[in-house]
């Protein structure tokens, strides 16, 4: 049985709650119940779990495969905190919109203030679908207030996977 997950930042929230729960079906459901009546104050009923049922999705940490698409995103930033609140305040927006997968932001050791980040998508077509949301736009627009220069995109398919 495929492992199930539930993101609080998939919902609406006044608190701007991070959690998220990962496990068998079950468990994840009732981890969810127990958390949405503690923390935010809903009351464990009917409608709660309906609607935390229909919020659980399949996990895919960092899930790839052939014929899926990564961009590779080079930039150069003084202000990483800056760059990181855009990116959250992106994926905060985009919510279920978005097409992307998992991003990871790596710091080159060998140049300073130049970072990378990887994006997954499960094809270049949502990649492009992604890349052309309002929110996307208008989110880049900004990053350019806080990055130095221009950024540098690499589009890779991908080709092949070595599981270890």
């Amino acid at each position: 049985m495929a492992r199930k997950t539930i993101d609080c930042r998939t919902m609406p929230s006044e608190s701007n709650c991070t959690v998220q729960i990962a496990g068998e079906e079950d468990e994840v459901l009732e981890l969810a119940v127990q958390h949405a009546v503690s923390v935010h104050g809903h009351a464990d009923d009917r409608e709660l779990r309906d609607g935390l049922r229909a919020a659980l999705r399949d996990e895919e940490a960092l899930h790839l495969e052939e014929g899926a698409f990564v961009q590779l995103i080079e930039f150069h930033a003084r202000d990483l905190d800056g760059v990181r609140a855009l990116g959250e305040e992106w994926r905060e927006r985009m919510g279920r919109e978005t097409t992307a997968r998992w991003i990871v932001f790596t710091a080159d050791r060998d140049r300073a203030d130049t970072y990378l980040q990887f994006v997954a998508f499960p094809d270049h077509a949502s990649a492009m679908r992604n890349s052309e949301h309002p929110v996307t736009t208008e989110i880049s627009k900004r990053m350019q207030e806080v990055t130095e220069g221009e950024a540098s995109f690499r589009d890779l398919d991908v080709v092949h996977l070595m599981r270890i």
